[in-house]
């Protein structure tokens, strides 16, 4: 719990400090996402008498949990009654939100994170009708909720996306147009660049969008899309790649792009710690290397949304064997299409992946 520090107005959030954790802000013992559970957004803490300060200084990742199972859809999209917006919350401040299969078949990932100075939503969905995707009323209400749990009256928030040209991670957006203490990366290549001061660097710079307290990097890294980003929160360890890297069929738009971005990729996380990648999809099950196909709105085998940074390695490898060819390449936890149609399949099962036949239903 927070305790008061020598100050008239705010209240150190510095969680079991006493005991010598590494974690002042996140709580182990908080009990988010029971095992079991399909749909949550956690107990509202007790409302503090006055603002909270959290420290986001850490040796280590801040804890969380995704003791968790995603809703997977349904055969007849029609009847699916599961939320049209999945929550969980992850730690005390930090939100992994879904789209309902059923209402777009990818299905994307957006991911909502606070700092003491306001918030940040990264990605934002396929569909830009409110009514079969509330994301703007489920995001306000999470934010509403942990304002009055840390004693604030407004919280600033700031929309990215890790592709604006992605179709299904940008179409929500239209749902945020004029609210209020909001701002917008744009979606233009030049003027997202510009944003974020990367004009004269890009692709090899980064930036940084300061959260308070929580500082988080903006990395470049165009390949399967011209405008390709991905953002790492040094809080969770997280490392955001969109769909340069995700369990599922990665299309590669440009392969010497693609390759050099992995590099980069690599190249942060040897110097960073990064416990998980978290993609903007889930497509492949969870025995190895199979996925579902495109338009699936069932899919009740998934493989975990969250990703070993040792594959990093794994990617440039194969992105190195597919690069200047045209083919689809399979791995136990990604494919790789470069220059074929997201549809294309491959008669001969690849080296080194066991084939394992998928329970049915698929």
């Amino acid at each position: 719990m927070p305790q008061s520090q020598s100050t008239n107005t705010e209240v150190v959030g510095h969680s079991q400090m006493a005991a010598g954790r590494t974690y002042p802000n996140g709580n182990p013992d908080a009990g988010f996402n029971p095992p079991g559970v399909k749909n949550t957004d956690s107990a509202v803490p007790p409302q503090p008498r006055s603002r909270v300060v959290h420290d986001y200084a850490c040796d280590g990742p801040a804890p969380g949990r995704i003791a968790f199972r995603w809703t997977y859809g349904s055969n007849v999209a029609a009847k699916n009654n599961d939320p049209r917006v999945q929550v969980m919350q992850y730690n005390e401040d930090t939100f992994i939100l879904r789209q309902n299969v059923c209402v777009h078949w990818e299905a994307p990932f957006t991911y909502l994170l606070f700092g003491n100075k306001g918030a940040l939503l990264i990605d934002n969905g396929a569909t830009a009708n409110p009514a079969h995707y509330p994301l703007r009323e489920t995001v306000d209400a999470i934010i509403a909720r942990w304002a009055k749990a840390r004693g604030r009256t407004s919280v600033p928030l700031t929309l990215a996306m890790t592709s604006g040209e992605d179709i299904a991670q940008n179409q929500g957006l239209a749902q945020f147009a004029g609210r209020p203490n909001t701002t917008i990366v744009p979606t233009p290549l030049a003027a997202m660049k510009d944003f974020y001061g990367l004009l004269g660097s890009w692709p090899n710079g980064t930036a940084t969008i300061e959260l308070g307290d929580r500082a988080i990097t903006v990395i470049p890294t165009p390949g399967a899309h011209k405008d390709g980003v991905s953002f790492y929160d040094p809080y969770c360890d997280f490392l955001f790649t969109g769909d340069i890297l995700f369990p599922g069929k990665i299309n590669i738009g440009n392969d010497r792009d693609f390759v050099t971005s992995l590099e980069r990729l690599k190249a942060f996380a040897a110097a960073n710690p990064v416990k998980w990648i978290m993609g903007g999809h889930i497509e492949m099950m969870f025995v190895p290397g199979k996925y579902y196909p495109r338009f699936a709105t069932y899919k009740p085998y998934e493989r975990l949304l969250e990703m070993e940074p040792y594959l990093i390695d794994e990617a440039i490898t194969y992105a190195r064997e597919v690069q200047g060819k045209d083919m689809i390449l399979i791995r136990p936890d990604f494919v790789l299409l470069n220059g074929v149609s997201p549809d294309q399949r491959t008669r001969e099962w690849p080296e080194g992946v066991p084939n394992i036949a998928p329970p049915r239903p698929f």
